[in-house]
């Protein structure tokens, strides 16, 4: 076996070694994204059940007391999409102000008798009043949208009640289309938040590499009969090997814990995660090539992940992003591993999902990888 060789396997081995023993770097690294990931992932509707599924909680002031006002808050009662209470307007007005409602409906006096008169004779119409957060303000369509249905409902059955009423001429039929066995919320959280750590811990490796330099580390081993590939190269394969053992352990505990599971290809998953493994290494490797010290490679490059794993819809999916907003998003790889790692968990999709994926994040690590050789000072202790 070569000297070489038997260098570069040492090499890697202590990169291993160092980042195992190091409880910090392991609790950051592996805990710290599974609990986050978990925290996000419940928060966007957990692994897709029925019970997932969250209500709107409104209140409903009935100060009309009609027939028609209480056949109405019954029903919002009811509705699968809210979790309505009856209140008094003043703790409407309290609870909304303070963030403990989303909305609050007011029904005000005489609203039976003055809705149906409006309905046809183009009478005065009664003003209902909806109180709502301002910081919740996408909820209030879709407040105003149940509350007309029940209202036209009700009102309808009370003038055509030969007819039983008009009544929503169609019935709804929610089709999830995906290839996988329904949207695991956790499946991206733990995605977004795997990309961000291990990121960070590229960070780490790169800025470490910097700190060999300021201890006279680097200048034994550029004593040592040993290549430039087999210095560069063994920290990129130590990261890499480190960020796959992350992976594993993350997703390991998404499995176990959080039903996700990998429902597209085996292959594309094993491909995607590899890629990026590679694309964190020599993310580090770049940053010790550029860095001038530690604090301000850290500091920089901080900002530079956090940006990039904001762009790439690691905190928050990208769909939500306006439209300008999604297609600069895809220049950046961030974006591609976030959507390999749903593709092949989540969506279900087949192994050609994750070739693009795999193929930009690769082109980005080999980028990142000239860049490092180019710009590394070799002569610097």
């Amino acid at each position: 076996m070569s000297t070489n060789l038997t260098a570069f396997r040492a090499l890697v081995r202590k990169d291993l070694l160092t980042f195992l023993r190091d409880r910090r770097a392991l609790v950051v690294s592996v805990l710290t994204p599974i609990i986050i990931a978990a925290f996000f992932g419940f928060l966007f509707g957990g692994d897709g059940g029925d019970a997932a599924l969250s209500r709107i909680e409104v209140g409903t002031v009935d100060q009309d007391g009609s027939e028609l006002s209480k056949a109405i808050v019954a029903d919002l009662a009811n509705d699968a999409a809210l979790t309505a209470e009856p209140m008094s307007e003043a703790q409407a007005r309290q609870r909304v102000q303070t963030g403990k409602l989303r909305a609050a409906i007011v029904f005000p006096p005489g609203f039976g008798a003055e809705a149906p008169r409006a309905l046809f004779r183009g009478a005065a119409k009664p003003a209902l009043q909806i109180f709502y957060d301002p910081s919740q303000s996408l909820v209030r369509p879709i407040i105003e949208g149940l509350l007309t249905q029940h209202v036209m409902q009700h009102m309808t059955r009370t003038l055509f009640s030969a007819s039983g009423g008009l009544s929503v001429p169609f019935t709804l039929t929610n089709v999830a289309v995906s290839t996988g066995p329904h949207y695991n919320s956790y499946a991206h959280s733990f995605a977004g938040m795997s990309v961000q750590f291990i990121l960070f811990m590229g960070i780490d490796a790169g800025a470490g590499l910097l700190l060999m330099r300021q201890q006279g580390v680097w200048r034994r081993l550029r004593a040592a009969p040993l290549s430039r590939a087999v210095l560069l190269g063994s920290r990129v394969v130590g990261t890499t090997l480190i960020a796959l053992l992350i992976l594993a352990v993350v997703y390991l505990a998404a499995a176990i814990f959080f039903k996700v599971r990998i429902a597209g290809s085996v292959v594309g998953f094993v491909g995607v995660a590899v890629a990026f493994a590679l694309l964190a290494a020599t993310t580090g490797l770049m940053i010790a090539a550029i860095g001038r010290s530690v604090a301000a490679a850290r500091g920089l490059s901080m900002f530079a992940v956090l940006i990039l794993v904001m762009l790439g819809g690691a905190w928050v999916p990208a769909f939500v992003f306006p439209e300008w907003l999604r297609r600069v998003s895809l220049l950046v790889p961030t974006r591609w591993a976030v959507d390999g790692f749903d593709a092949m968990t989540w969506r279900g999709l087949p192994v050609e999902a994750a070739l693009g994926p795999v193929a930009v994040m690769l082109g980005w690590a080999a980028l990142f990888g000239l860049i490092a050789v180019w710009r590394f000072d070799w002569e610097a202790d």
